[in-house]
């Protein structure tokens, strides 16, 4: 992904080696080019959005794609700064009964990929869906490489002629959400957190003693169980306001997680992807428990096809190596969105942890983590369509967990949590 002045840089692109030659989008053009890929050399670092070019981006892309696009403000931060919501449908004015699909970024300001590849897959779809099927890699067909990581036509290069009818049909069928900067004020400091002020860790003192508060520990899924096992879930750091983790004075605190809380109650969602940085590696629920949740195939079928496309780790919690362990253990991190999004809601909800450093400053590992997830984003758009019924079928038999729901439901919290979540 391009923008303007990547675009005269391009020019001077190095080949080192042998390349796979595909359709790229330029972040800053209004169509496609060609280019080589993945041994790429730019001489200057990656130019990451911010949240003023991204907002300058939006309002630009409006004009010419209001069709398909909407965008709106899901509410303020502390510093004013709205947090924008980038709808994606054929009839984006209407609340259609299609599935939808929520895609989230930068709950971490730190985490740059984490919003950037919720940037390019805006740009990829405006691109692309009013265009002609096009034989991107000229070998006289069309659309017979898509993005999944698979050498779909057998010709020794991957994901080099992807489908414009893809892109075309999977708006014409589902509701695509986008929130690219759950955390603009932390993307503005580049650090972790939001930067509300703090006055103490519950929020008594007279003074501020700290900014920020972790987003992704604030929301409300089974808040009291680190009050009731400190040490499982490090109450400490959660608690003290000055910790990088920081979950806030209680659940929803934030102006950023109760926007998200509120879209998601007024609006059907079925999958989620909270994009972070950095690993290279995906998690499901639970995060504060290593038991199995009642759609356990269903999250493995659909995260391990999307490691195939991006080749990243699926991670089982409280897997040991291949081995599970036969009784559940309670430990994690409580207060993420994906817990709280499959506990509260059913939403199939996936954290992908982009990228193996922490916002890389080569143009080549960011655009391999925009380009890949271009692929994943579509994969789930069109997995939504069959998701109801595959998790009717997949639900496990509650009475094979009879003594695990007991534990969690009494002993450890459920009583504890009325009014709170």
């Amino acid at each position: 992904m391009f923008k303007n002045s990547k675009l005269k840089e391009f020019g001077s692109i190095i080949i080192l080696s042998f390349f796979l030659v595909f359709t790229v989008v330029p972040l800053g053009g209004g169509s496609l080019s060609t280019c080589q890929y993945p041994t790429l050399n730019v001489s200057s670092s990656y130019e990451y959005y911010n949240y003023s070019s991204m907002t300058q981006l939006f309002h630009e892309l409006l004009l010419n794609n209001s069709d398909i696009m909407s965008l709106s403000s899901l509410g303020k931060t502390h510093e004013g700064r709205d947090i924008w919501m980038v709808k994606l449908s054929d009839n984006v004015d209407i609340d259609e009964d299609e599935p939808g699909v929520l895609l989230l970024g930068a709950h971490h300001g730190d985490e740059k990929p984490s919003f950037e590849v919720l940037i390019f897959f805006i740009k990829y779809i405006t691109d692309n869906y009013f265009k002609e099927n096009t034989d991107n890699d000229g070998d006289g067909l069309v659309n017979e490489d898509i993005i999944d990581g698979i050498d779909n036509d057998n010709d020794g290069l991957v994901d080099e002629d992807p489908s414009e009818d893809r892109v075309r049909n999977i708006l014409q069928n589902t509701q695509i959400f986008l929130i690219p900067m759950v955390n603009p004020d932390g993307v503005e400091y580049g650090w972790r957190k939001n930067h509300d002020p703090n006055y103490g860790p519950d929020g008594t003192s007279n003074y501020v003693t700290s900014y920020g508060v972790d987003l992704n520990r604030n929301y409300g899924y089974r808040w009291n169980l680190p009050y009731i096992l400190p040490d499982q879930y490090h109450l400490d750091y959660l608690s003290d306001d000055s910790s990088w983790t920081f979950r806030g004075e209680q659940p929803f605190s934030e102006n950023e997680t109760r926007a998200v809380k509120y879209f998601v109650e007024t609006h059907n969602i079925g999958i989620s992807l909270s994009y972070h940085d950095y690993g290279e590696w995906m998690i499901f629920p639970w995060m504060h428990t290593s038991r199995h949740t009642p759609h356990e195939s269903l999250f493995r079928s659909i995260g391990y096809n999307m490691s195939r496309i991006n080749n990243y780790e699926l991670r089982i919690y409280g897997q040991y190596g291949t081995q599970e362990y036969i009784i559940p253990r309670f430990c994690g991190t409580p207060g993420s969105s994906e817990n709280w999004l499959y506990g509260e809601h059913g939403i199939i909800a996936y954290t992908v942890e982009l990228c193996k450093y922490r916002s890389p400053s080569s143009f080549t590992h960011v655009f391999d983590a925009c380009w890949k997830h271009v692929g994943v984003n579509l994969y789930v758009c069109e997995r939504s369509w069959t998701l109801e019924e595959e998790k009717k079928l997949s639900q496990i038999s509650r009475s094979n967990s009879w003594i695990f729901d007991l534990i969690e439901s009494f002993k450890l919290g459920k009583l504890f949590d009325n009014g709170v979540q």
